[in-house]
């Protein structure tokens, strides 16, 4: 079985926002493969989809905890359905990256982001894959937690959703066994590099 977790805060006020784009991309993923409608599993506090793709049971999640407790459910899940690291992969917002660039990684750090340290610290393992979505620099003026929660500016919604789009081809890449080490895609400049 494979996981494949998006990160984000849960309800409403939190819908659209930097922060959110890894549930965005698990949405655009489940709808890609007409998966069924993610509802709430009281077990792992998480909404859950469970199609079959490319031929083997798959689980997206969206924790519903806020981002700094993304482990909870990660973890739970792992134990409950016995799911190693290597069969995980987590998609998430990355305010190192510009907006429109997807890097995907076979492993890594947690680097600043709350929610992966959560998951690497509860999972006890960071060997698990990762893609992350570029959401641009913090501005200046602005705090770092005003400018993740901020809503993502009409104008950048193309480019947002186009990463997500690019991010979704990883994960698929990724549930076929196809290998990559460290890929990096720049949806704005159609570029790929290694």
């Amino acid at each position: 079985m494979k996981l494949v977790v998006g990160l984000g805060n849960p309800g409403n006020d939190y819908r659209d926002t930097y922060h959110n784009i890894g549930f965005n991309a698990a949405d655009k993923l489940a709808s890609r493969f007409c998966a069924p409608d993610f509802a709430l599993d009281k077990k792992s506090n998480a909404y859950l989809s469970d199609p079959i793709l490319f031929g083997q049971k798959s689980l997206l999640c969206k924790p519903n905890t806020y981002m700094n407790l993304s482990g909870d459910a990660v973890a739970q899940l792992s134990r409950y359905y016995k799911i190693a690291p290597e069969d995980i992969l987590v998609v998430y917002d990355d305010i190192d990256i510009a907006k429109g660039v997807v890097r995907a990684r076979e492993k890594g750090s947690a680097g600043t982001h709350n929610g992966m340290r959560d998951i690497t610290a509860k999972l006890g393992s960071s060997e698990f894959a990762r893609v992350r979505i570029g959401i641009g620099f913090r501005p200046n003026y602005m705090a770092l937690a005003d400018y993740v929660l901020s809503h993502v500016p009409a104008e950048w919604r193309p480019c947002m959703d186009a990463a997500c789009g690019a991010a979704c081809d990883f994960i698929e890449d990724w549930l076929i066994g196809k290998p990559w080490q460290t890929l990096t895609v720049d949806v704005g400049n159609g570029l790929t590099r290694e």
